[in-house]
C-alpha cells in the first residue's frame, strides 16, 4: 500500500509541475525577416561579361507579429553593404535575370550563417526594447 501511496505523489508533482509550465510560458515573439538586396555596384565589363555584380546594399527589415498601441507592427532594420565575387566555376547570370532572390543567396552565403544569425538577432534585440523598453525619456515640467 505504501508504494501506491508514493506513486500518486509522484503523479502529482508531475501535473502540478505541468500546470506551472503553463502558468509561466510567454507568448513566443515571432518575427519575420526581410532581405532587401536589390540595389548593386556592377563592373560594366569583368572576364568577358557585362554588368557583373561586386557590391551588394542590403537593407533587412524585421517585422513582429506583436502590434503597437496604433495597431501597428513593431519593426526594425540594418543597412551595410556586402562585397561578392565572381565565381569562374558558376553559370554566369546576366544582369537582366537576376531577382532579389538570388542575390540574397550570394549575399547570405558570403557573409556566412554567423553574420547572418548576428543581423538578425541585432534587428531582433532593436523590436524586443520598443515592445520592453529598458530606458525611456522624459521631460520634467
Amino acid at each position: 500500500m505504501k508504494k501506491k501511496h508514493k506513486d500518486k505523489k509522484v503523479k502529482s508533482k508531475k501535473s502540478k509541475k505541468s500546470k506551472r509550465n503553463k502558468k509561466n510560458k510567454k507568448t513566443k515573439i515571432m518575427t519575420t525577416f526581410n532581405w532587401n538586396c536589390r540595389t548593386v555596384d556592377v563592373h560594366p565589363q569583368q572576364e568577358g561579361e557585362t554588368d557583373v555584380v561586386y557590391n551588394v546594399h542590403w537593407i533587412v527589415v524585421g517585422t513582429s507579429d506583436q502590434l503597437d498601441p496604433e495597431n501597428n507592427p513593431y519593426s526594425a532594420s540594418n543597412i551595410g553593404t556586402q562585397i561578392v565575387t565572381l565565381n569562374p566555376e558558376s553559370t554566369f547570370i546576366p544582369f537582366e535575370d537576376l531577382t532579389n532572390e538570388i542575390v540574397v543567396e550570394w549575399t547570405q552565403a558570403t557573409m556566412g550563417a554567423e553574420q547572418v544569425t548576428a543581423i538578425e538577432t541585432n534587428i531582433q534585440s532593436q523590436i524586443d526594447l520598443l515592445i520592453t523598453p529598458t530606458s525611456v525619456t522624459m521631460h520634467i515640467e
